[in-house]
């Protein structure tokens, strides 16, 4: 599932976009709102976690074009610090799905995202699949060959990141930018997660599923 964050806050963004991707979707962001709007009418998204305070447009704005000039269903969730009814009718009418006010916890963001995919998908279950290992993205519940599995946090957004690019390779720079952005601790972190990851989904088991690609980066395959 691809996400678009127009946020304007770095801060609230990070952590969002941070937050969502452990949890196993493909984040996009923009920080202002004619960013937003290019990024939402060019790409496909599945749903978009929209500001209202923006700079350039606002968030009603950017929604209203989204749904009368470009005729996007995407699904929208509005964020704003603004709590009042008048404000959260104005959202709905210019087409917002759902409406969450700041200060808000990340867990009920997450929440609001899978009940409004719920319902914009007509339900299912958000799951990976790689041979006979399995992760929900909803509970976070990893399996393989029917056992369970325990991961860090780290290692869970590693385990998404291989499995929704699987079987193709992915390089190390683009896997070190995903996990940590600018801030990757040193050059052996990747490595030392991958073999965690390894020691889990692999050590117990006959058949490896996490091969490395020397020189270039990991892939996930049967």
């Amino acid at each position: 599932m691809r996400i678009l964050l127009v946020e304007d806050n770095p801060d609230i963004l990070a952590n969002m976009a941070d937050y969502l991707t452990i949890r196993g979707y493909t984040v996009d962001c923009a920080r202002d709102g004619l960013s937003g709007l290019h990024l939402a009418v060019t790409a496909h998204y599945d749903l978009l976690v929209l500001d209202i305070m923006l700079p350039g447009i606002d968030g009603y704005t950017l929604c209203q074009r989204l749904r009368e000039d470009a005729r996007r269903d995407t699904p929208v969730i509005m964020l704003t610090a603004r709590d009042q009814l008048d404000d959260r009718l104005l959202g709905f009418r210019a087409g917002a799905d759902d409406y969450l006010v700041k200060p808000f916890a990340l867990s009920e963001l997450a929440a609001r995202i899978e009940a409004v995919l719920r319902r914009s998908l007509g339900g299912g279950k958000r799951q990976l699949r790689v041979g006979d290992l399995s992760y929900d993205l909803d509970t976070l519940e990893v399996e393989r060959a029917g056992k369970r599995l325990k991961l860090n946090p780290v290692g869970l957004k590693l385990l998404a990141l291989l499995m929704q690019k699987s079987p193709h390779v992915l390089r190390r720079d683009a896997l070190e930018e995903a996990l940590w952005g600018d801030d990757c601790p040193d050059s052996d972190s990747l490595r030392s997660h991958v073999h965690q990851l390894r020691q889990v989904i692999d050590k117990p088991f006959a058949q490896p599923l996490l091969h490395t690609v020397h020189g270039i980066g990991y892939r996930l395959a049967e």
